[in-house]
C-alpha cells in the first residue's frame, strides 16, 4: 500500500514563505508524477503544481507561478512546495498527490492546512 504523509502547514502572514514537504512510503511505482493540489472552502480541488519522475519536467498553475517552487528528492521519495510572497488568496488545505504515469489513480495525502492572514 502506499502513503502520503504532508507537512509543514500553518499559519503565516501575508508576503511570507512556507515549504511543505509530503514523503512517499509503501509499494511507490517507479515511474511516477508527484504533485500539490489545494482546496479552499467552498471551491474545487486544484492542481498547483506538478513534478516528473527525474525532477525535469514542472508544471504550475498560473496563479503560482514565479512564487512558487516544485521539488523532489527520489532517494528519500519526498516531494516539496516552497511557497514564496504568500497571498490571502493562497490559504487552503494543500494535498500530496502520487499517481503513476501507466494508471489514472491517484494517491492522496491527508492535506495540510495553509493559512495566509494579516
Amino acid at each position: 500500500q502506499l502513503q502520503l504523509v504532508e507537512s509543514g502547514g500553518g499559519l503565516v502572514h501575508p508576503g511570507e514563505s512556507l515549504r511543505l514537504s509530503c514523503a512517499a512510503s509503501g509499494s511507490i511505482p517507479r515511474v511516477n508524477l508527484m504533485g500539490w493540489y489545494r482546496q479552499a472552502p467552498g471551491k474545487q480541488r486544484e492542481v498547483v503544481a506538478t513534478i516528473s519522475t527525474g525532477g525535469a519536467a514542472t508544471n504550475y498553475a498560473e496563479s503560482v507561478k514565479d512564487r512558487f517552487t516544485i521539488s523532489r528528492d527520489n532517494g528519500e521519495n519526498t516531494v516539496f512546495l516552497q511557497m514564496s510572497s504568500l497571498k490571502a488568496e493562497d490559504t487552503a488545505v494543500y494535498y500530496c498527490s502520487l499517481r503513476s504515469v501507466l494508471s489514472t489513480t491517484f494517491y492522496w495525502g491527508q492535506g495540510t492546512q495553509v493559512t495566509v492572514s494579516s
